[in-house]
């Protein structure tokens, strides 16, 4: 009988594992943004990683559509979500009638796209969405952006900087409008959206590509190059659309900064126009000031008629979504992220065997008390098991034999300074739990 080959251990190109060291960040950040989104009344759902095909098709761009997993299930033919937004119309045109409108959910969750992996980007990547369903008021536009603003605050870029970008779709409908454009609008705002990647000479062929003349995409370009609500005005002007898109941006901004979102945080973008086609009002992007090269990290925008697709009733939304593992990239490259391979912050050394009693219970006491703690699981020598203390991150190593269970202290070191104190175990947390 021929030996068995063994099968080679890997990931399929675009997909990746996360060691401890990164997961304990990933999920750090899930954290912080949970505790966002529940604090301005959001309620977690999920829906399934697997949709109906015909759910997910043609609901975001042609280019999310090539990129979608998709095959046969015996007759059905189904795809795997390639957002969160999608298959959440779908849902909210599902239970609209338990939910109660307006409607606020947060879901955190796994999402594929075929596309191809570049810096910070997988095909299977993490979203972490917030979205109101069932209100067009500008107060959801407005509170957008203050979850998007609170959010990076407390992810610690409140002091490293960051930047949302702001628009509005109906700005650049207006203008399309106006210029005889509304039929072409989607891939006119397709080629727009790629103006930060190939700069205004190479949209400006893509433009007379779809027909466009060189005023029509001078118009466009022009647009898009306006700085503030002033200039952006006149250009729109004479066009019911277009005024309207700019009096609802103006009234975003003015309620943003007056909910709390620091001014200079704030930028009118009139170029971006999101990938997506389902987007119908204000859209934003974020960029990070010390790596704006790695791309927006959190987008979101207006979708109004999307959950049309599956019910006659009117379901409008809005909602942005984080891109968590885009995010860990980039602090990963800024050095935001220290090194950490244990959510425990307790070893405790186990080198008399006679004792293994002794040391379950002190662990079980540290963890009642609220401090993680790890007991080494075999009684090697001391020095062995501060080494693999050391390799795996802890911050204390608690060390008790004999001499200590007759008095009824523990040592307790330091791992980064190798000092030690010695305590009565009850004493332990509150030294764990200091922040020196």
């Amino acid at each position: 009988m021929s030996k068995q080959e063994l099968i080679q251990a890997r990931t399929p190109p675009g997909f990746r594992d996360y060691l401890p060291e990164t997961m304990l960040h990933r999920e750090r950040l899930m954290g912080v943004a949970r505790e966002v989104y529940r604090s301005f009344g959001f309620s977690p759902i999920d829906t399934p990683a697997l949709e109906y095909f015909e759910v997910l098709a043609g609901k975001g761009s042609e280019e999310t559509d090539r990129q979608m997993f998709n095959f046969q299930q015996g007759k059905r033919h189904v795809a795997m979500r390639f957002d969160l937004t999608v298959p959440l119309a779908r849902f909210v045109a599902q239970y609209a009638g338990q939910l109660g409108l307006p409607f606020k959910r947060y879901q955190i969750a796994p999402v594929w796209r075929g596309e191809r992996p570049q810096r910070g980007r997988y095909r299977e990547f993490i979203q972490c969405d917030f979205d109101t369903i069932g209100s067009t008021s500008v107060v959801s536009d407005i509170e957008m952006i203050q979850v998007v603003h609170q959010l990076f605050c407390a992810l610690g870029f409140a002091e490293r900087g960051f930047t949302i970008r702001v628009n509005n779709r109906e700005v650049l409908s207006g203008l399309l409008e106006k210029q005889g454009l509304l039929d072409q609008s989607t891939v006119v705002l397709r080629a727009l959206d790629k103006l930060p990647k190939i700069g205004a000479e190479e949209v400006a062929k893509e433009m007379a590509g779809l027909g466009l003349s060189t005023e029509q995409a001078a118009s466009v370009l022009a647009l898009a190059d306006c700085n503030n609500l002033d200039e952006l005005a006149p250009l729109v002007a004479g066009n019911e659309r277009g005024e309207a898109g700019v009096a609802r941006l103006r009234q975003i901004i003015d309620g943003a900064i007056a909910g709390g979102v620091a001014p200079e945080r704030l930028q009118l973008d009139v170029s971006i126009a999101r990938g997506l086609d389902y987007y119908t009002g204000v859209i934003i992007e974020t960029f990070l000031n010390e790596l704006p090269g790695i791309g927006s990290v959190c987008s979101g925008g207006r979708y109004d008629n999307l959950a049309g697709l599956y019910t006659k009733q009117h379901l409008p939304g809005i909602g942005a979504s984080l891109g968590l593992d885009r995010l860990l990239a980039a602090m990963e490259e800024l050095e935001m992220l220290d090194p950490v391979k244990t959510p425990a912050d307790i070893l405790i050394v186990y080198f008399d065997k006679d004792r293994l009693a002794d040391y379950l219970a002190m662990g079980d006491t540290l963890r009642a008390a609220g401090v993680a703690t790890e007991l080494y699981p075999d009684p090697k020598k001391i020095g062995q098991q501060l080494k693999y203390a050391d390799q795996r991150g802890f911050r204390f190593a608690l060390i008790a034999g004999g001499t200590e269970f007759e008095a009824g202290v523990v040592q307790l070191k330091n791992l980064a300074t190798g000092e030690s104190q010695e305590l009565k175990l009850e004493e332990v947390p509150v030294v764990c739990q200091s922040k020196d």
